[in-house]
């Protein structure tokens, strides 16, 4: 098999790192840079010296057959339009979070690409980070024990739920941001979420959408945990990762564990933490790897679309239980 043909869908700042790991990967080239904006996806051309065409029509762009694969790096809002598209034109995808801002459009995208049999991975690139792969290979080793609660949080104060378009569109900071936090605690749990009760919170009261929210969620394997997002703390940036089990702990890279007879005190993992929202310091090499292996190997990906909708089923839920005064809400699995 020759190299596959990427591309990417949007220009904006985090489509920088996918042009990054596309050009590093030797299976792939890049072929064509398609945004709504000329002017961004020259300069995207022009940043990584690339010499392909670039599409300024999402219809040219899909129906060019140099393209095997691409990344939707366009705002939320625009992201279950272009993957049904996508789809329908055969084309593999890598889908920028969040996937989709309601049920309908995340429901109807993802019965598009079952329908298709495409691949796509979802831009949890957090799975990849080392801490994140340090716990769950300590969950898989037993060094926890039955894990039994499971605690992550995205902490960044920003603009969030200002009123706006584009990356600044008013949707809730659990959905926008903390849905790596709900992904994360799924992914550690090992299980779909069936629940979740929420409570929400606005410091400034201009805010047309929830700026900080804490969720507790009931996992299908009868487990639970908690997940926040918080916005508008005046702090740096905290991403928590915390797991706790019947034979130990693990806090951020520090481990408690059993399994260690000698231990009295907690030990610390060095790694590379997710501490930064920069989307410079996230893993997308090891993501775009992921991605193009998936493709070339005809493999479905653990964080593809289908699994990202309980993620997304959870952040909307959410803010449904915020409105119905802070009650349970009840997801529908598929059997």
């Amino acid at each position: 098999m020759g190299k596959l043909g990427a591309a990417i869908w949007g220009a904006g700042n985090v489509s920088a790192e996918h042009l990054r790991a596309y050009v590093k990967n030797p299976d792939c080239e890049v072929r064509a840079i398609g945004s709504r904006s000329a002017g961004s996806a020259e300069a995207k051309r022009e940043q990584f010296d690339l010499d392909c065409p670039i599409y300024t029509n999402y219809d040219a762009f899909l129906a060019d057959a140099n393209i095997d694969m691409f990344s939707i790096c366009t705002p939320a809002s625009r992201h279950a339009r272009e993957t049904i598209l996508g789809a329908v034109a055969g084309k593999h995808m890598l889908i920028e979070k969040p996937v989709a801002t309601n049920l309908d459009d995340l429901h109807a995208m993802a019965e598009a690409v079952a329908r298709s049999g495409v691949k796509t991975v979802v831009s949890f690139v957090l799975r990849w980070n080392e801490m994140v792969a340090n716990a769950k290979s300590l969950i898989a080793s037993g060094a926890l024990g039955r894990v039994f609660y499971v605690q992550t949080d995205y902490w960044y104060s920003s603009s969030f739920g200002k009123t706006g378009s584009g990356w600044q569109a008013p949707h809730d900071a659990l959905l926008l941001g903390g849905c790596h936090a709900v992904d994360l605690a799924r992914y550690l749990m090992d299980a779909d979420a069936t629940s979740v009760t929420a409570l929400g919170f606005n410091v400034d009261p201009d805010n047309t959408s929830m700026a900080n929210t804490t969720a507790l969620l009931e996992f299908a394997n009868g487990r639970v945990g908690k997940v926040s997002a918080i916005t508008e703390a005046g702090m740096p940036y905290v991403f928590n990762v915390e797991v706790f089990g019947t034979e130990g702990a693990f806090r951020n890279g520090h481990l408690y564990s059993n399994m260690l007879p000698g231990q009295n005190d907690w030990t610390f993992i060095p790694s590379i933490r997710p501490s930064s929202g920069d989307v410079a310091h996230h893993p997308f090499q090891k993501q775009i790897d992921h991605f193009v292996d998936c493709v070339r190997h005809d493999r479905d990906s653990h964080v593809d679309l289908a699994d990202a909708v309980n993620t997304h089923e959870v952040c909307l839920a959410a803010a449904v239980s915020i409105e119905r005064g802070n009650k349970k809400v009840g997801l529908l699995l598929e059997e």
